[in-house]
């Protein structure tokens, strides 16, 4: 399970936590502009914006989990098991397999409203990337400066949601995320109360504003936490002030294994990303190593034709 969150503060900030019960080799991939890419349905981009995010190198093809291109615009898959519904290609519509998504937009888009107009013609397809690795269920946050969207294709259809908390989990469904939230709203950065009336009753503590609030492990309650963090957030003005921040609002959801078990292993946060989407860096931390590290897509050759991969630093010790 996952979380993502998008924030502006001065520059624009996009990341995620990745929870799963195990790693997939991923790494840090820059996609550069004339890397050729071929989608399924016979397009080929042989250039486009360049793209940086956290991806498992696959024959020469970038898996991507989260990304951001140079134009500013973020992108992040997160799993939607039981809601994800892919379909056989459409006439009349762009087939994009669900590995592709990604890359189908950031290659393309500038903005979350360029993404918005191109989405809206898409049909995500049910099409393997290879027989070893099937279509994995999942629901996408697009987000630039100004905006976020969610996008899920279900069984009821593709739908693109506004999405002014700027926070994505998993299930349920992104509009009950939204219903959800609103029994916390009196908790949150949109209604915070301190007048008691005629009563004239203190607070007896700090931080009574967040009675009431999940504190489990689930999709719902960390969609709520995420918001509760983020909406309260005071982020200060220096980059390091920014980022620094940023990884507490996402830690504050952090999956620490042996509290989500499945299958018999355990569920934990394998890596956290932040990406100051105006300059193109790409932060992080893993589960093993808290320091954040930095790669600057910027101080590539980002005219190149190859994926160009850092591997992760996954031990401080």
């Amino acid at each position: 399970m996952c979380t993502a969150i998008s924030v502006t503060a001065g520059n624009h900030y996009f990341g995620r936590n990745l929870d799963f019960e195990h790693t997939f080799g991923e790494k840090i991939t820059i996609t550069p502009r004339n890397y050729p890419f071929k989608f399924k349905n016979g397009t080929e981009f042989k250039n486009h914006y360049a793209i940086i995010g956290m991806a498992l190198p696959k024959d020469d093809y970038p898996l991507y989990f989260d990304a951001v291109n140079e134009a500013g615009l973020g992108m992040a898959g997160l799993n939607f098991p039981d809601n994800a519904k892919y379909n056989k290609p459409k006439n009349g519509k762009d087939n994009i397999a669900s590995f592709e998504f990604i890359p189908w937009v950031l290659s393309n888009c500038r903005s979350v409203d360029d993404a918005e107009e191109l989405i809206e013609k898409v049909n995500i397809t049910d099409e393997k990337f290879n027989e070893q690795m099937p279509p994995t269920p999942l629901h996408f946050i697009v987000s630039d400066k100004k905006r976020s969207i969610t996008v899920e294709q279900t069984f009821g259809g593709l739908k693109i949601f506004e999405n002014n908390v700027g926070v994505l989990t998993n299930n349920p469904t992104f509009d009950m995320q939204m219903i959800n939230l609103a029994n916390y709203m009196s908790v949150s950065a949109y209604e915070q109360k301190n007048n008691f009336g005629d009563i004239n009753l203190k607070p007896y503590s700090r931080g009574m504003g967040g009675i009431g609030l999940p504190g489990d492990l689930s999709s719902m309650s960390r969609f709520v936490r995420a918001c509760f963090t983020k909406l309260n957030s005071v982020y200060g003005e220096k980059e390091e002030e920014i980022v620094s921040q940023f990884f507490h609002i996402l830690y504050s959801v952090y999956q620490q294994k042996g509290c989500v078990r499945f299958d018999g292993m355990y569920e934990m946060t394998n890596y956290t990303s932040c990406v100051n989407t105006d300059k193109g860096i790409y932060y992080y931390t893993t589960y093993y190593n808290h320091t954040i590290n930095a790669v600057d897509m910027n101080k590539e050759n980002l005219d190149l034709e190859n994926l160009i991969i850092y591997e992760l630093k996954n031990s401080n010790i």
